[in-house]
C-alpha cells in the first residue's frame, strides 16, 4: 500500500517517529536505495564456530625468573629498612622462622602470554619475548591442565619461540596460507590480555608486508591486542592460523587501534629450525645498506627508486670478496628483484649459509652480476668508536652552498671502513640535511664520479649543474 505524506503539514519530529515505528524505512536517498541490495548480502560474521573450533588449541603461558634474594635480617626488604631508618621509624622485629635466607635466588613471576598448540605431541608456538629470561614456563590448557614446559628454542630476530610439554593427543591448530590473505579480510585473535584467559577479539587485516621487523614483513590488523595477547594466534574465517600476534603500535602502552602479527609461513620456517637444532641459521653477506631515494635514483641514472644502496662493506666479508663497493645499488639477489631495502636482508637471511648466489649491482650507470658465497650470520657486534689517533685531516668548505662541510678520511678510517677514499661529512644543514646527509656520513661519489679526497670533492662540486 502506498502512503502519501504531506511534507508541508508534517509536525516537527514526526520523521523521527516514523523511523521508530518503521514507516520511515522506505525513505532513503536514491544512492542508498541502489546500494541496498549489494549491502544486504554482506552480513557481519559470526565467530562462535571459530572460537569452538580453535579455542581448545590456544594456551596460556606463565613464566617466572630467578632474581637475587633481597630480604633483610628481619625479613624486610633492605630498601624499606633504609627508608624507615632515614625517618627515624623503628624497624619491626620478625620471628626467626619468618626470616628469609640471606643470599641465593628467589623465583618471581615474570609475565603472562599466550601460545597455541602446533602439534598434537606437545609442541607449542609463542613469541620469543614471552619466554625470554624465563627460568620456568607453565602452560595452561583450556581444560585447566597445567604443564611445565621446556624451551626448545627462541629467535629474537623473528620473535618466534617453541616450547614443549609432555602430553599427547592435543588439539593442534590448522595452518593457513598467508598468500591468500587480503586486506579487508576478517580475522580473529584468542589470547590472555592482562591475564584474562581465552579472550576473543576480532577485526580486519589492515595491510600486509609492513616493514617493521628486520627479517619479517608483518601483518597489520585492527584486532584489539594487549599485553598478554603476545604469542597467540591470528585466525582467518576458515579457522586457520595465519599469524602470531606479536606487537602493537602504542603511545600509552595499551592498544590504540593498530596491531601486528608475524606471518605464519615465516614463523613455521623458523620453528622447524628451532625444533631440530634449537637455533636459527641465517645467511649474511656483510654490507650496511639504506633506502634509495628518488633524488639518488635520478642522479645516478637508475631511473626509479628501487634496490638497496650500499653504505659500507665489512672487511673480509663475502661482499668484499665478491667485489661489492660502497655506493653500489643492489637490485637483485639470485634473480629476485630488490624493490625496497628491507627485501635484501630477508632474501639473504633465508638463504642457507655456504650457498653460491648471484647478486646484481648497479654501478656508475650500468648493471653487473657478481658471484657471492653467503656466510652465516653472527651475533650483533657493537660498533667501534673511531679514535682518530690525533690526525688533523684536510677540511673543505666548498660545499657550503649546499650546507656541507667535509674533511678527508684518515688512514684509520679508510682501514676501518674498507674504503679506497672519500670525504667525511662534518656538518650537514639546509639542502644537505634535507637530502638525508648527516654528520659522520662518508661521501664516496658525486653524480657517478668517484671522490677519493677533498681535492677531488671540490673539483667535482665545481663542475656539477648548480640547478640540480
Amino acid at each position: 500500500m502506498m502512503v502519501k505524506i504531506d511534507w508541508k503539514t508534517l509536525p516537527a519530529g514526526a520523521l523521527l517517529g516514523m523511523a521508530v515505528v518503521g514507516i520511515g524505512a522506505s525513505l532513503m536517498p536514491l544512492e542508498a536505495a541502489h546500494a541496498q541490495p549489494a549491502a544486504a548480502l554482506r552480513a557481519l560474521p559470526d565467530f562462535t564456530d571459530l572460537v569452538e573450533q580453535v579455542g581448545p588449541s590456544v594456551v596460556n603461558i606463565r613464566t617466572t625468573e630467578k632474581v637475587p634474594a633481597r630480604g633483610g635480617a628481619n625479613g624486610m626488604d633492605e630498601e624499606m629498612q633504609d627508608f624507615l631508618r632515614r625517618f627515624g621509624i623503628p624497624v619491626p622485629n620478625v620471628p626467626p622462622q619468618q626470616r628469609p635466607r640471606q643470599g641465593g635466588e628467589e623465583a618471581q613471576p615474570r609475565g603472562v602470554g599466550s601460545g597455541f598448540i602446533l602439534t598434537s605431541d606437545g609442541f607449542v608456538m609463542t613469541n620469543a619475548h614471552v619466554v625470554e629470561d624465563a627460568t620456568e614456563v607453565i602452560v595452561t590448557l583450556t581444560d585447566k591442565r597445567e604443564f611445565k614446559a621446556r624451551i626448545m628454542g627462541a629467535d629474537k630476530r623473528s620473535d618466534v619461540a617453541v616450547v614443549k610439554i609432555d602430553a599427547t593427543g592435543l588439539p593442534a591448530v590448522k595452518i593457513g596460507d598467508v598468500g591468500r590473505l587480503k586486506a579487508g579480510e576478517w580475522v580473529m585473535a584468542i589470547g590472555s590480555p592482562f591475564g584474562l584467559e581465552n579472550s576473543v577479539t576480532a577485526g580486519i587485516v589492515s595491510a600486509k608486508q609492513r616493514d617493521t621487523g628486520d627479517f619479517l614483513p608483518l601483518i597489520q590488523t585492527d584486532v584489539a591486542i594487549n599485553p598478554g595477547n603476545s604469542g597467540g594466534p591470528l585466525i582467518n574465517m576458515r579457522g586457520e592460523v595465519v599469524g602470531i600476534n606479536s606487537q602493537i603500535y602504542s603511545r600509552s602502552g595499551g592498544y590504540m587501534g593498530i596491531s601486528f602479527a608475524i606471518p605464519i609461513d615465516e614463523a613455521i620456517r623458523v620453528s622447524e629450525q628451532l625444533r631440530t637444532s634449537g637455533r636459527v641459521s641465517r645467511g649474511r653477506i656483510g654490507v650496511q645498506i639504506e633506502q634509495v631515494g628518488k633524488d639518488i635514483a635520478e642522479s645516478i641514472g637508475l631511473g626509479k627508486s628501487q634496490g638497496a644502496l650500499v653504505r659500507s662493506v665489512e672487511a673480509g666479508s663475502p661482499a668484499e670478496k665478491a667485489g661489492i663497493e660502497a655506493g653500489d645499488v643492489i637490485t637483485k639477489f639470485d634473480g629476485k628483484p630488490i624493490e625496497k631495502t628491507a627485501d635484501l636482508p630477508r632474501l639473504v637471511g633465508n638463504t642457507k649459509p655456504g650457498t653460491k648466489s648471484t647478486i646484481t649491482v648497479f654501478r656508475r650507470g650500468a648493471s653487473r652480476d657478481l658471484s657471492i658465497s653467503v656466510a652465516e650470520m653472527e651475533p650483533d657486534q657493537p660498533v667501534k668508536a673511531d679514535a682518530g689517533k690525533g690526525e688533523k685531516p684536510a677540511v673543505s668548505s666548498a660545499g657550503e652552498q649546499l650546507g656541507l662541510v667535509v674533511t678527508a678520511l684518515t688512514e684509520d678510517q679508510r682501514k676501518e671502513l674498507r674504503l679506497r677514499g672519500g670525504v667525511v661529512v662534518d656538518s650537514a644543514v639546509d639542502a644537505a640535511a634535507r637530502a638525508g646527509l648527516r654528520e659522520g656520513d662518508v661521501i664516496v661519489a658525486i653524480a657517478n664520479t668517484t671522490v677519493s679526497n677533498v681535492k677531488e670533492f671540490e673539483a667535482v662540486l665545481a663542475r656539477i649543474d648548480k640547478t640540480k
